[in-house]
């Protein structure tokens, strides 16, 4: 588990936990869908216990790229300018290189397809039991994060941010480490500008 303290952000602490082999991702969303729609305490509860940022980790070009739509999420929050009703889904929305939150949840958020998954949740202190919590959810492997750059679907990025004809992309043809480099430095200064752009 990663974890990060932000003392500008009224003390928030970010955990970070990236699961690998998942196999509830259905029945994740599902669970996401349905919490949203029950009313009362019942509904606080199971909000509650979904109440993490579910990010398909195929589509983080690196650590880097993750932090940055965290950070950008908890200065939208901290100034009072969140465009989605969450900070967690406010990351999502960092995420999308448009300003369409129902796309960044479709495309970023758990899918039914989900194998890789990345569990975010932004709080005003560490929650102690906060991977039990994770894993009683997740189906999956807790691994490294190390790990994320394995699973990086770099195409699909690619398309999303619609980079294939991008000609300095086209110079580096063939050298896959100095084009996910490249990508990845796209991405990240997308993430780091939305909020002045949007």
């Amino acid at each position: 588990m990663e974890t990060y303290y932000y003392s500008q952000f009224n003390h928030a602490v970010v955990q970070i936990v990236l699961f690998d082999k998942v196999t509830n991702a259905a029945a994740i969303r599902s669970r996401i869908v349905q919490a949203a729609k029950i009313i009362g305490v019942d509904g606080d509860t199971e909000r509650e216990a979904v109440n993490f940022a579910f990010i398909d980790a195929r589509l983080i070009s690196s650590p880097l790229h993750l932090q940055t739509a965290i950070y950008q999420a908890l200065l939208a929050e901290a100034q009072g300018q969140l465009r989605t009703k969450t900070i967690h889904s406010e990351i999502l929305w960092a995420l999308n290189p448009t300003n369409n939150i129902t796309e960044a949840i479709r495309r970023y958020g758990v899918s039914d397809a989900s194998t890789t998954l990345i569990l975010v949740r932004v709080d005003v202190s560490d929650i102690p039991d906060i991977q039990r919590r994770m894993s009683d959810i997740v189906q999956g492997s807790i691994v490294p994060f190390e790990a994320l750059g394995q699973m990086t679907d770099w195409s699909t990025i690619q398309k999303h941010y619609k980079l294939d004809s991008e000609p300095v992309l086209k110079e580096v043809q063939g050298n896959k480490d100095r084009e996910h480099s490249i990508v990845d430095n796209i991405v990240v200064s997308s993430v780091a500008m939305k909020n002045v752009m949007a």
